[in-house]
């Protein structure tokens, strides 16, 4: 049995392990967008500098993303830097060479409050699916100085940094259309995939092909970077049991014929991946065919638990 003593002891930890600023990052809102996109940017400020209130919020904007605005804050000092772009960028039809470099809002936010500073940005094509976007961000006190500005380097985990940059990371838009390419007199569409957790081995590849030929072809195969061998697998249920199996000589495609490899039927298998799969990725890989040969195609990794696009996503 745990005393009254033990007991509020246990409850007084978990409540200082709670409350520790150690344990709470400035953060975004959101922590994701779209390419070429507009983006409400909610800076979470949660705490101030060993108690101290803070008194000045600075965010330095990295290059790539223009058309800053900051939103005024009532009873905060706002200011901007602005400066030239490495190069220009094109919104909207126009060229954009200079803009907005850094934020600065200066007032008091009491250590036992929590507020948001907010601003408004556009992410360009110098970033896509795959990519994290980190704004680092200084938090000036009465005493001390909070400096968010770590970035992890390839494979790190951001969360074990002491003082991660806020990040936002670049998303593929799941309503755009889809871009159908011809190969011969096959029509590809839509390659996809799910992300995969770490130290998953396999990974799973969909996409719909289209024969508008006389003469029918075969889906082979194919190539991954990150996975030994690409197979054409098919999943079937044989009683209550669910049986996948490599499909030999690959996947005939008749003439006048479509067919969609999806989760529960034909698909690709990525056999021996070297990394995992994440969201929001882009890869690139090729599909092999009897006839037409290999083709470069590049795969749009949607969640774990991401569906096929809906049928009214397939356009040629």
């Amino acid at each position: 049995m745990v005393s009254f003593r033990s007991r509020g002891a246990l409850v007084a930890a978990a409540l200082s392990a709670l409350s520790a600023p150690a344990l709470a990052h400035v953060s975004f809102e959101t922590a994701q967008a779209t390419p070429n996109s507009t983006y409400k940017a909610v800076l979470r400020v949660p705490h101030g500098c060993d108690g101290k209130p803070t008194l000045k919020v600075r965010v330095r904007i990295p290059e790539g993303v223009v058309a800053v605005k900051p939103m005024p804050k009532a009873g905060w000092k706002l200011e901007t830097s602005r400066g030239a772009y490495v190069r220009a960028y094109q919104v909207h039809g126009e060229t954009v060479s200079e803009g907005v470099t850094d934020i600065i809002w200066s007032g008091s936010l009491d250590d036992a409050f929590y507020d948001e500073f907010v601003f408004q940005a556009r992410f360009t094509d110098a970033y896509q699916p795959g990519a994290t976007v980190y704004f680092p961000v200084v938090q000036e006190c009465e005493k001390g100085i909070e400096e968010w500005v770590q970035v992890p380097a390839a494979g790190e985990d951001p969360h074990q940094l002491a003082s991660p940059a806020p990040g936002v990371k670049i998303v593929a838009a799941m309503n755009a259309s889809p871009v159908a390419q011809t190969a011969g007199t096959l029509t590809i569409e839509q390659p996809w995939s799910r992300a995969t957790p770490g130290g998953a081995k396999v990974g799973g590849g969909y996409v719909r092909i289209s024969n508008s030929g006389q003469e029918a072809d075969r889906l082979t195969g194919g190539t991954f970077p990150g996975a030994s061998r690409v197979e054409v697998h098919e999943m079937t249920m044989e009683g209550d049991i669910m049986r996948m199996r490599p499909v030999q000589g690959g996947i005939e495609i008749k003439p006048g014929d479509t067919i969609e490899l999806k989760p529960g039927g034909y698909h690709l298998m990525f056999m021996d991946l070297k990394e995992p799969l994440r969201e929001g990725q882009t890869v690139k890989g090729t599909l092999v065919f009897e006839k037409a040969g290999p083709v470069e195609v590049e795969y749009t990794v949607r969640g774990m638990g991401g569906a096929a696009p809906a049928e009214n996503e397939h356009k040629h």
